[in-house]
């Protein structure tokens, strides 16, 4: 998520070495500040003077709202469900809407609002759909009127958010896939409002089937117990018991079954994800651990997201929901496993005959010539970064090691700067929120911790970059252990660690990362750049494989997978099936909590709006090719809306049609100025004519051909397939091929061949 400024991109761009010149230095020497070392560099335990951290919309700083049970404890923010904890509006201290799917939510001082969305509504003059929140019901405890709500725990991905005022409390335990809510009450009956007067199709005294907008409801109270309805208010006195559960029906017949678990509470979610590096598979296994409240029923039910249930052997049921990624289908169970297939990434396309090396050599030298990167914020020096690091393995491929070295150097130089506390640039930690920002930021990275995904993948990447050709830089010791720390504030893999939360950013029910640190709006959380949150993806499988940290790179590999797939169904809709009938686009350049939108923060135009989920282009791209189809109808709907080719991003549109279409991208290059124009911040024309000329000579991307390696791939142009594959390791390497082929790798170089 960035804000909607209009001149988001380029003013900053041209602004943020001034900007970062002209006040923003690190205070070195504070009474209150200190240096906290980390190997070669250092971050700062206090923000630059003059800056901001977390505040809400009126400029006042916030602080994480949670309940004293979880004091301390790292706070998810960039989650589905932020505005609980992150209170972006002053006048509003319960939440905003949260789509949980198949449910939705909002915190109000009854209680919790609970609904369905089952109706998109077109919005924007057709530029987006929407499933709003509507409450059928208000949750909660008669009497119940609390001055806030706030988060009494967490897990991968439910919450559970808590009410109190003078005599009640109220706690609810809601979830992605999860058509329940597990209801705590104390201090009164409890009671239930709904948005209209009710239709009672079932009436079991403990089990109440309820009808309310058009959609089924059960309501749950403990054995014993009843349940009253008068007008639209339902209450039950719950036998002296504290507990009672509502859920979502797919039909009015599934009643009975769901009856069975409504008892068995879930105490919290958790993903374990494992990287088949011999079959090329990455499987992850989704798990709700459960108490049962009455009975010995442990069991739950779930709902899967198409990303899931098409790559799932486990039995589901017949059962299914609406909902804004497409349909969702339900497994009686508390766990279900994944099965994907390992798209690879390369830190650059194999050498071949399809660049000409003159030319080749004065594009890379041209880089080289300006390769200083000049003090920005950690968005447009992170650009500057992923610029030159996709150079380098380039250059190295056409033997202009002089070149390649000044590449790195200027990277090193820079990285090293901004791994230093007490200059123009840095980082700091705010023990608050947990987390580590970069001075200058950008786009509400510090006040509303966005986007930290986006920036930090340049570094990671970079650094990566730096790693395969100078692994003493990258030592922990060294300059790794800083970039370690933005990985760790970004996607950190420990639910144990006590500095970052687990997986910032990224969703791991809904597959995706989430941009905004607040989630402030009424359409949920969003995220724009998805091909930027790859991007942190391809840089961990990078930095673990040339660091030996086979662990980051697992993760690298499990995040990549999953969000490909997310991608493909969510933002390029590669099935046709997700977006709503009457929906006229077919792909989106925002996906939002309740809806998706064919739009930007920060303009219309329809380069913009195709390019964001592309760039930057790299190693890490190859698995857009997964899709072709897709591809040829993101780029034909791009030429009906402009009213012909690109005329803004058009090299990062063609670098985007060279993975479906080679042939056609080439023409393309050679017909309309490649080369011969600046081209987009983040690229070069180095690494544009390579890509596509490499591509026009081996085919594009043979995804349906996997490796024992997360850094190998396989290329066809007609009968002629390319393998390519690179060794981060001290030792020669040899990775076999889904399909039969063997390819032997020297220690610390690339390799392809043509078989």
């Amino acid at each position: 998520m960035r804000p909607p400024t209009p001149t988001r991109r380029i003013a900053l761009m041209l602004t943020a070495a001034a900007t970062a010149l002209a006040g923003l230095a690190l205070v070195p020497g504070s009474a209150t500040a200190a240096d906290i070392p980390v190997g070669s560099g250092s971050y700062s335990d206090t923000r630059p003077e003059g800056t901001a951290g977390p505040e809400d919309n009126q400029g006042n700083p916030v602080t994480p709202q949670v309940t004293e049970a979880m004091a301390g404890q790292p706070v998810p923010t960039n989650d589905w469900w932020s505005s609980l904890v992150f209170k972006r509006y002053g006048d509003n201290p319960y939440s905003q809407p949260m789509f949980g799917h198949p449910l939705s939510y909002r915190a109000v001082a009854a209680g919790l609002e609970v609904g369905y969305p089952t109706q998109a509504a077109i919005v924007g003059e057709g530029s987006g759909y929407e499933f709003p929140h509507q409450a059928d019901l208000t949750l909660g405890v008669a009497g119940l009127n609390s001055p806030d709500t706030k988060a009494d725990g967490w897990s991968d991905w439910t919450v559970s958010p808590y009410w109190e005022d003078a005599g009640h409390t109220f706690r609810a335990t809601i979830g992605h896939g999860s058509p329940y809510v597990y209801a705590e009450a104390t201090g009164g009956n409890a009671e239930i409002t709904a948005s209209a007067a009710p239709e009672v199709f079932s009436d079991e005294g403990s089990v109440l089937g309820i009808t309310v907008a058009g959609h089924d409801y059960a309501l749950f109270a403990p054995g014993g117990s009843t349940w009253q309805v008068s007008g639209s208010t339902i209450t039950s006195g719950l036998g002296g018991q504290e507990y009672y559960s509502v859920a979502v029906l797919p039909e009015r017949g599934a009643l009975a079954e769901f009856a069975q678990y409504a008892y068995s509470f879930v105490t919290g979610s958790t993903v374990e994800w494992d990287y088949d590096e011999a079959g090329g598979t990455v499987n992850a296994t989704y798990t709700l651990t459960t108490e049962a409240r009455e009975g010995e029923e442990t069991g739950t039910i779930q709902a899967l997201y198409p990303h899931q249930w098409q790559h799932t052997a486990d039995e589901l049921t017949a059962y299914e929901y609406v909902s804004p990624r497409g349909t969702m289908k339900v497994r009686n169970g508390n766990a279900f496993t994944t099965s994907q297939a390992v798209t690879g990434v390369l830190p650059a396309l194999p050498a071949g005959d399809g660049p000409d090396t003159a030319q080749l050599t004065a594009f890379v030298n041209e880089v080289a010539a300006s390769a200083e990167i000049a003090v920005g914020d950690t968005y447009w020096s992170g650009k500057a970064f992923g610029r030159l690091a996709q150079v380098v393995p380039i250059a190295d491929q056409i033997g202009a090691t002089e070149a390649r070295d000044t590449l790195l150097d200027a990277m090193k130089s820079r990285l090293e700067e901004w791994f230093t506390a007490g200059g123009d640039t840095g980082f700091a930690y705010d023990a608050d929120w947990r987390t580590l920002t970069g001075y200058p930021a950008s786009y509400g990275s510090d006040r509303e911790l966005n986007d930290h995904h986006f920036h930090y993948s340049y570094f990671v990447f970079a650094a990566a970059t730096v790693a395969q050709y100078d692994p003493a830089w990258a030592a922990e010791s060294a300059w790794g252990g800083m970039v370690e720390e933005l990985i760790g504030d970004a996607a950190n893999p420990e639910r144990g660690d006590d500095r970052y939360p687990f997986l910032r950013g990224f969703d791991v029910y809904a597959g995706h990362s989430w941009a905004s640190g607040h989630q402030g709006f009424a359409a949920g959380n969003n995220q724009e750049s998805s091909s930027e949150s790859v991007n942190l993806s391809a840089g961990l499988i990078m930095w673990g494989s040339a660091t030996g940290d086979t662990a980051l790179r697992d993760l690298g590999v499990y995040l990549l997978t999953t969000e490909s797939e997310a991608i493909r169904q969510y933002w390029f809709d590669g099935d046709e099936e997700n977006f709503p009938a009457d929906y006229q686009h077919n792909t989106v350049g925002m996906v939002w909590g309740n809806g998706a939108a064919h739009a930007t923060w920060w303009t219309g135009n329809p380069e913009e709006i195709h390019g964001i989920n592309v760039l930057p282009v790299t190693g890490g791209s190859l698995h857009l090719a997964r899709d072709k189809d897709a591809i040829a109808r993101n780029l034909e709907e791009l030429v009906e809306e402009n009213g012909g080719p690109p005329v803004e991003w058009k090299e990062i549109l063609w670098e985007f049609q060279a993975l479906g279409d080679p042939a056609a991208a080439r023409a393309a290059y050679d017909g309309d100025g490649g080369g011969t124009y600046e081209p987009e911040a983040g690229e070069s024309w180095a690494h544009v004519y390579h890509w596509i000329y490499t591509l026009d000579a081996i085919g594009a991307p043979d995804t349906s051909v996997t490796a024992d390696s997360p850094t190998a791939a396989a290329f066809a142009n007609g009968d002629t397939v390319t393998y390519a594959a690179h060794n981060y390791g001290d030792a020669e390497q040899t990775v076999t091929f889904s399909d039969g082929k063997v390819l032997t790798v020297p220690p610390r170089s690339s390799a392809s061949e043509a078989g």
